[in-house]
């Protein structure tokens, strides 16, 4: 949620490049679940080669909020945890996060 929400990541490749390293099983588990609970939609596209696009439901953008307030507390109680967003934040993931705050 973090990656889709604050990060605009939108593709399966795109969770990979992640700097935690997940294995592809996992993050497919994981996609799958998100997407039964409702936080996620999965939207496939008529391309060649195919592609595929998560994005977040009004559900998962409702955990924002949460989501910011964890990165606070994180900023006061975490020693080494960044102050500032990193530089692969975008533009529209800085405005969306700014908006909910």
């Amino acid at each position: 949620m973090r990656d889709l929400l604050f990060y605009d990541k939108r593709r399966f490749a795109d969770f990979l490049a992640s700097p935690e390293g997940i294995a592809t099983n996992i993050l497919a588990e994981r996609l799958e679940r998100l997407e039964r609970c409702g936080l996620i939609e999965r939207r496939q596209y008529r391309e060649r080669p195919p592609r595929e696009e998560y994005h977040p439901t009004a559900r998962g953008r409702d955990l924002a909020p949460v989501l910011r307030e964890l990165i606070r507390w994180g900023q006061r109680h975490v020693p080494g945890t960044a102050k500032r967003p990193p530089a692969t934040v975008s533009p529209d993931a800085l405005r969306f996060m700014r908006e909910q705050a």
